[in-house]
Formats: structure tokens, sequence, C-alpha cells
């Protein structure tokens, strides 16, 4: 049975999300249900819990200034929302899993699977403390960091230091200014939406290409791109006006 506390401010939603856990998710053992951040924050020390349900708006002091007063975060968290705002954006660079209200069953299976894989391997990844430094770069006009999902678990990564991704099936190849590369356990597609408005343009279906790094363009019927690193990567033909698009508005407004 894996420990588990559920956070959230309205009796409704500590009701409801219990009764989908005892039909769902048998394997949870809910050991404490709190409705502020103070006595979560109690609970959590206390009980050393392994999965932990955070509704994100709480009465006073919200689930990330929680998150920023705890020494650890040795646990899984799966957040809970009853709005898509900016946040969510932040949860799917830092890989953390989030449900909207109301609980679609379905995704509550699945975000439970993960957090159960990622506790019996003992891999409590950094996934939080990447989190907490998204939410937080606006004010310190930080670049985000993503945390990519490998076969070991998770590694966070900047950014801007990515050059380029390759597709290999339904896995993403990420190539780095400095480090080696990455292999992510998540389809080129997922990054091309995640990334499209950090300044990545896909230009052939098994390119994604960080702007920031092309150095040169060649013609051809697509055309080939040299990066700063001079890698070469080609250009799809029926990519080259959208990557022409982008890179004009990037380099006007970037």
């Amino acid at each position: 049975m894996i420990k588990t506390i559920l956070v959230d401010d309205e009796a409704s939603g500590l009701f409801t999300l219990k009764q989908l856990l005892q039909e769902y998710c048998p394997e949870l053992k809910v050991i404490a249900e709190c409705s502020d951040a103070d006595t979560a924050r109690e609970k959590i020390e206390l009980l050393d819990p392994q999965l932990v349900f955070l509704d994100i708006s709480l009465p006073g002091k919200n689930s990330f200034e929680l998150l920023e007063e705890l020494d650890q975060h040795d646990f899984e968290i799966i957040f809970v929302t009853a709005h898509h705002n900016y946040t969510l954006t932040a949860f799917r660079y830092s890989a953390v899993d989030y449900l909207v209200k109301p609980i679609d069953e379905d995704l509550l299976v699945q975000a439970v699977k993960r957090a159960e894989k990622r506790i019996s391997r003992n891999d409590i990844s950094q996934n939080v403390s990447t989190l907490l430094f998204n939410l937080t770069r606006g004010k310190l006009e930080q670049q985000p960091k993503l945390c990519i999902p490998s076969l070991k678990g998770f590694q966070v990564v900047e950014v801007n230091d990515i050059l380029y991704c390759e597709a290999s099936g339904s896995y993403t190849n990420f190539y780095f200014t400095q480090q080696s590369s990455i292999c992510s356990a998540k389809p080129i597609h997922d990054y091309e939406e995640l990334l499209q408005d950090a300044g990545f343009v896909r230009v052939h279906k098994s390119f994604l290409v960080n702007l920031r790094h092309i150095k040169e363009y060649i013609r051809g019927e697509g055309g080939t791109i040299i990066l700063t690193n001079n890698a070469e990567v080609e250009v799809s033909r029926r990519k080259k006006d959208s990557f022409f698009n982008q890179l004009k508005s990037f380099n006007k407004f970037g």
C-alpha cells in the first residue's frame, strides 16, 4: 500500500478524490486529509507519505509556498487544479503530473501508475525543484529548465542549451551545446507542442531545431541548416516556408 495524503481546501474536493481513489486506485492508502497548507506541512513531516495529491489553490498560502517551506521533497506529487492557466506550462516543462477538475478517472489512474513506478524504483526525481525554479524564473529573468524523462529516470537541462531534437521512433534524442545526448521516452511531437513558444521549430518530420543555434542556411529543395556546433540538419520541402516565417519572427522579436 502506498501511503497517501490528500490536500484540498474544499470538503467536496477531498470527498470526491477519496471516492475515486477507493474505486480506481485501491493500492493507495489515504493516511491524512488536509484543507490548508500549514496542516499539510505538519502531516507531511510527521507521517512521511510516499504520494501527495496537492490542490494548487489553498487559503492563505498556496501549494508552491508550502513546497518551498519543506526541507525535503522525498515523495511523489500529483497536483490538482480547477483552472487551465499559465502554471500548466511550467508543469509540462518540469514533467510534473497534474489533474484538472473535474478529475477524469482514466487520467487519474495513469498519473497514479506513473507515480507508482517512480516510487517502486526509489526514483524520486528532481521535478519538484525544477517546477519551483520554472515558476519563479520570470522574476529572475532566467530561462526555463526542462525535465526530460529518460530510461534511467529524469534529467534536468537548460532549454537554451538544446541544439536540436531528433525523432527515433516513439523516442526523441536531444543534442546539446556542451553535454552528451539524452534519449527521451517521449515522442518528438510532444516536444514540438511543448517548446513551440520557446524558440523551437519543426523543420522536418525527424527534426526540431532551436532557432537560437542556427548559424547558416544552405539552399536546396528544402535546404540544410548549419548549427553553431556545425551539425547539419535537413529542412523538408513541406516545412521550408513555415521555417522561414518562424525564423524571421524570432529574429525580429526574440
